[in-house]
């Protein structure tokens, strides 16, 4: 009798517990609860947004916004969500080959300019122009789109054909081009010899250390061994950084094998050395680069992995830092694949010096601090427009930098078209043989840019690289 009972009062208590679940559900389902994941909350916000929001959006969108949202709060820039299409666009700046057009655009004021096309790439064939103004992609008009959203247009299978419409502003009118997409080597390493006082000094560049950079160095620095260079620059400025397996190959070419050439440390604290390794290479070339004198350049555009060489070299007195302080990026990040075919990049480790130091907000010192000139730090962009004293714009400011560089006598470099920036206009128009005036037009601005780029070009202008040469010959003497 007492074990019926108890079976009762069980079966009553279950009763009880699967009604309080049903109405919990039923109560969940009148405020929004669809389960798309752990977390009541989210289910409730998802829930509420779909069955209520006046604007509508589908599924994949919503859950897009949410991962967005969650990169976002941990206010940490480098910890970021990638769309299947962007995660394509991204690995692809990293390869060692990329399909696209072969150009280099900029934003300006809602457009998009042409700053340039890469030399014998499909769009210099089909006879893209710095300056031209790109507003359609095949049938789709670019208003309104970003930056990102453009390149993802552009970009495509090699053999596939796209159809853009150009506003030139030379001939005042639009044109329609057809490109054909290509495979184009993303190459991150350019040498060449540099010769001072018949001496052969070798000059490697290394934009950014890419899927292929380890590789494109040894190649670089064996041809350098071949023409019998005495010593090294390694350009480092403006090299964001990238994959830090490239590198450990770098700087294992030029420092002793099972050397500490950086230290990571997790969010425990646990610190994990990082070592140089031998490389498959001739022992002949190792052995070579590895007492090879060095000097390094670097700026405030030098970071992440290009840091880490800095610090690597710095600490074992390997090599010279001839520049500025670099940018101070002392974190390292990891990406996982995300079940919709986008990808997830956190900031999982700080890296450290062989020190122990934590660069991150602070960069690394130069050992020889040298100010680059400011014309020679100045980026190419196009200047379109006329503009005249009174007037307020960016391609003023930009043309006050270029005139203070070039010496003309120039007070402001704020935008302001003062009667001082006139006088400047009309010495500049008149040396340069340009139609005598006042203003800034079209005419003006290419001459502009001419003289901008001459000045880049012109290896003398640099004052980073020519004190590096200067550190160089003083090493190879023996005086440093």
């Amino acid at each position: 009798m007492r074990k019926s009972r108890f079976f009762v009062l069980l079966a009553a208590i279950c009763l009880i517990i699967a009604g309080f679940i049903f109405w919990q559900n039923s109560k969940q389902s009148e405020i929004g609860g669809t389960n798309v994941s752990d977390v009541a909350v989210i289910d409730q916000a998802y829930s509420l947004i779909k069955e209520n929001s006046v604007y509508g959006t589908d599924e994949a969108a919503l859950i897009e916004g949410a991962i967005r949202g969650m990169a976002g709060a941990l206010q940490d820039p480098y910890s970021t969500y990638y769309t299947e299409k962007e995660a394509a666009l991204h690995k692809q700046s990293l390869a060692g080959q990329r399909v696209g057009i072969g150009i280099e655009i900029t934003e300006k004021n809602g457009k998009f300019i042409v700053v340039s096309p890469v030399k014998s790439s499909p769009a210099e064939k089909a006879g893209i122009r710095p300056y031209d103004e790109i507003v359609q992609v095949d049938d789709e008009r670019l208003d309104g789109k970003t930056m990102g959203e453009l390149m993802q247009m552009i970009q495509g299978e090699a053999g596939e054909k796209i159809s853009l419409v150009l506003y030139r502003p030379s001939t005042e009118r639009h044109i329609k081009l057809s490109v054909e997409r290509a495979e184009m080597n993303n190459k991150t390493v350019a040498s060449k010899v540099m010769n001072v006082d018949e001496t052969e000094i070798g000059y490697v560049s290394i934009s950014m250390f890419g899927e292929k950079t380890a590789e494109e160095w040894v190649e670089a620095t064996k041809k350098l061994i071949s023409e019998d260079v005495e010593g090294i620059i390694v350009d480092l400025r403006d090299n964001p950084g990238g994959y830090l397996h490239s590198v450990a190959a770098v700087v294992s070419s030029i420092e002793k094998d099972n050397s500490v050439f950086a230290y990571m440390q997790n969010g425990k604290g646990a610190m994990e050395p990082l070592k140089t390794s031998k490389l498959e290479v001739e022992d002949f070339y190792l052995e070579k680069m590895k007492k090879f004198p060095i000097i390094v350049l670097q700026n405030e555009g030098s970071a992440s992995a290009s840091e880490v060489m800095a610090g690597a070299v710095q600490s074992t007195e390997r090599a010279l830092i001839v520049g500025s302080k670099s940018f101070g990026k002392g974190t390292v990040q990891e990406t996982w694949g995300l079940n919709n075919g986008g990808e997830l990049k956190l900031s999982t480790n700080k890296w450290l010096t062989p020190e122990r130091q934590w660069i991150h907000g602070k960069g690394i010192e130069a050992d020889v601090e040298v100010e680059q000139h400011p014309l020679f730090s100045l980026e190419i962009v196009p200047l379109t427009g006329e503009f005249g004293e009174g007037d307020f714009s960016e391609e003023v400011a930009y043309t006050q930098k270029v005139l203070d560089g070039l010496g003309y006598n120039v007070t402001r470099t704020d935008g302001f078209y003062d009667e001082k920036t006139a006088e400047a206009v009309v010495l500049y128009r008149k040396k340069n043989e340009l139609k005598a005036g006042r203003h800034m037009d079209d005419d003006f601005f290419a001459s502009i840019r001419e003289q901008v780029i001459a000045y880049k070009q012109n290896v003398e202008n640099d004052t980073q690289l020519n004190m590096g040469l200067s550190v160089m010959m003083n090493r190879l003497k023996g005086d440093i």
